[in-house]
């Protein structure tokens, strides 16, 4: 072997071992056909998304699709509550965009440099060295994150990688399955028979530079220890060369057409992804999207047309869903795929040789079963959870909404749902009674509530529905007046002038209703002086902030705890009874999620003295109520345990809590009757935080036990 100086520059032939002129040919003509059914494939998946709906997106582009740039490269969102499958899939993406990087430098160096400008060519010497290294390793890398990921499959039974339906339609789904194992299963194929080639190439030629493949070289040595001599490694160097391209190439044609076309379809979602969503739903003139007899492209946006091919089916929208959980037949991922299907035609037949899709709730399936069923659509939450844990970005509770809208036109509703929809139109509240009772609750206060409307006061308190008139929520209302006004708030209400704000109404799919209620509410706030907005209702700070803006809001909404926390904050708030108790909080869905309002309620439970014990799900991974989306007006037919339920259970599991501390109003209706039948109403005390402010400043008398009497 050569030494020192006399070393030969590292390089290597890229067709090597080919004793066939005609096989080099060969081989461009197979990849011209790869080519060509890879781009024929992505022209289809592209002209079904332009005949999509137009979708609006949110301004931003630059720095939108830097974020999802981010979050593909760290695999933040996939690592996020499953470090196994972040790291796996890190080891799988990095690998592969090293490998295919790799392909790319030697087609650009001889199929362009050696064509046009020999001079210029550069896979060689140290540059050939560096690139030996990191091809090698990344072969390693991906190897053993294919592997994590069939392990994982294979045998963590992880619950939301089962297929099984939950409304009880039989479906045979064994098709995934077998898409999943022959997608893993190509790639570590690719994978391995790669390093093989690298592995054989060093047995056949034994070059000076071998040791800057180590994982091959470990890897021929050990066909070496097993008799393999350099004739026999060029020989199936020779096979392997062959069998590895075709894999390749068959991967590469076959992208488009399947599963692994999220390789592309996730990318652009995530770039597409609104931040907002389901925060802040469209308008008519947006894009929102009722779902009538139409050409299937027509159903949907070319943004939802998209994110149904995004879906990597990992289920874990799937897993958190509260209905899911609950025992109701939703399934975010189920409602995905069942699109996906009937769009692909696998499901509806005579629909889709129609080339046409009705309304969620009508298209049928082979067997004359509806595709979505209205019982699907009315078990969402619109706790917005799915949105928050996909990794590529689907956003599932617009969807929802819009096919809520064509529910909602035909009359296919619950009858309490309905009668609510009807005391909204009618009375501006969800409980039918009268305007004039909607600030009945400040009587008993025992504090002074300026009128808004003839008076100018800094915060105006909208104080929405719940809190008006539900008994429970009213004592919260009284509580938060005198909180308030021992601390020299200056606040008024807008007595019977307040409508609800709309937000379940928009979100159950009555966007008439909701844009009604919006223009009476916009005319009563024309109307009244203030400064700032503050709610106690996070469904209704939810829409006056971010979107009554659209109707023409232009002034500070604050949740009242976030309004407490500046008070705190400019020491305000002089703490004389210390709370020594401890308590768990729950973060409502319209609050936390949303609105990302975390630290407020908790840095006034720690001003109070109390002693907080977070729930094993908390702030973003809150689990939901089961009040939102209109639920809270339906019966519980659907569910088979309430999600307030499920709740009420995890905090009593945690040790020593006293409290189960709440900030909605709808929390304190749901909750309060959940340790009732739960059976934890002597064990724990449902209260809002404003009790324990009231109590620590020394102006409530109230205890725990007190609370819920």
């Amino acid at each position: 072997m050569p030494t020192g100086t006399d070393l030969p520059v590292a390089q290597r032939a890229v067709f090597e071992g080919f004793q066939h002129s005609w096989l080099v040919p060969l081989f461009y003509v197979l990849a011209t056909v790869a080519l060509i059914i890879f781009f024929y494939g992505v022209y289809r998946r592209v002209g079904r998304y332009r005949a999509g709906k137009r979708a609006t997106l949110v301004r931003g582009w630059p720095r939108r699709i830097a974020r999802s740039l981010m979050e593909v490269l760290t695999s933040r969102r996939i690592g996020r509550r499953d470090r196994y499958t972040g790291v796996a899939h890190a080891f799988i993406f990095w690998a592969f965009g090293f490998l295919f990087l790799g392909t790319t430098t030697i087609f650009l160096d001889h199929d362009v440099l050696g064509l046009v400008a020999p001079s210029l060519e550069f896979w060689k010497g140290a540059f050939f060295l560096g690139f030996s290294v990191v091809m090698d390793v990344s072969a390693a890398l991906f190897i053993i994150g294919l592997v994590m990921m069939a392990v994982r499959r294979a045998f963590f039974s992880t619950f939301r990688l089962s297929y099984r339906r939950v409304d009880g339609k039989q479906q045979d789904r064994s098709a995934y399955e077998r898409e999943d194992w022959w997608f893993l299963g190509q790639l570590l194929l690719i994978g391995v028979t790669g390093l093989l080639l690298e592995a054989f190439r060093l047995i056949h030629d034994h070059p000076w530079f071998q040791g800057y493949s180590p994982v091959g070289l470990a890897v021929a040595k050990g066909f070496e220890a097993l008799g393999m001599t350099a004739p026999s490694a060029g020989e199936a160097h020779f096979v392997t060369w062959w069998v590895h391209a075709f894999l390749a190439l068959t991967f590469i044609a076959y992208i488009p057409y399947a599963k692994s076309v999220h390789m592309l379809a996730s990318w652009a979602n995530a770039a597409a992804r609104d931040e907002k969503a389901a925060v802040v739903l469209p308008t008519q003139e947006t894009g929102a999207q009722t779902i009538p007899l139409t050409p299937i492209a027509a159903n949907l946006t070319w943004k939802q047309l998209l994110a149904v091919d995004a879906c990597t089916k990992c289920g874990r929208c799937h897993e958190v869903c509260p209905a899911r959980t609950s025992g109701a037949p939703l399934s975010p991922r189920d409602l995905v795929l069942d699109l996906r299907e009937f769009l692909g035609g696998r499901r509806g037949t005579a629909a889709a040789a129609q080339g046409t899709l009705s309304a969620a709730a009508t298209a049928l399936r082979d067997d004359g079963s509806p595709l979505i069923s209205a019982d699907v659509l009315w078990s969402c939450t619109t706790c917005r959870a799915c949105i928050e844990v996909c990794p590529v970005g689907i956003e599932h509770v617009p969807l929802i909404v819009g096919m809520r809208q064509t529910l909602v036109e035909e009359g296919e509703m619950d009858q309490n749902l309905a009668q609510a929809l009807m005391n909204l139109g009618r009375k501006g509240n969800s409980f039918g009674q009268s305007e004039r009772a909607r600030a009945k609750w400040a009587e008993q206060a025992g504090v002074p509530i300026k009128d808004a409307r003839t008076e100018h006061c800094e915060y105006l308190w909208f104080v929405g529905d719940f809190a008006s008139y539900d008994p429970r929520a009213q004592r919260v209302s009284q509580s938060v007046a005198r909180v308030l006004h021992h601390l020299g708030v200056d606040f008024g209400i807008l007595f019977e002038s307040e409508r609800n704000a709309g937000n379940d109404a928009r979100r159950i799919g009555e966007e008439g209703l909701f844009e009604s209620l919006a223009e009476k509410n916009m005319k009563a706030l024309s109307q009244a002086s203030f400064d700032r907005i503050f709610t106690t209702d996070p469904h209704s700070y939810n829409t006056l902030k971010n979107e009554y803006p659209a109707y023409g809001l232009e002034c500070e909404v604050l949740h009242y705890t976030q309004l407490l926390q500046r008070l705190a904050a400019e020491g305000k708030m002089q703490i004389v009874a210390p709370q020594d108790i401890t308590v768990t909080y729950h973060d409502p869905c319209y609050l936390g999620r949303y609105n990302r309002v975390f630290d407020a309620p908790r840095e006034l439970i720690r001003l109070t003295g109390a002693t907080l014990l977070e729930m094993p799900r908390n702030r973003e991974e809150s689990f939901c109520c089961g009040a939102g989306g209109g639920r809270i007006f339906t019966g519980d037919s659907l569910y088979g345990e309430k999600p307030a339920e499920s709740r009420i259970r995890e905090a009593a599991g945690l040790h020593g809590i006293e409290s189960f501390v709440v900030a909605c109003p709808k929390d304190m209706a749901m909750y309060t009757d959940a340790a009732k039948t739960a059976g934890y109403e002597q064990q724990i005390a449902v209260e809002d935080v404003i009790f324990l402010i009231e109590r620590a400043l020394g102006i409530g008398a109230k205890t725990p036990e007190e609370v819920n009497a």
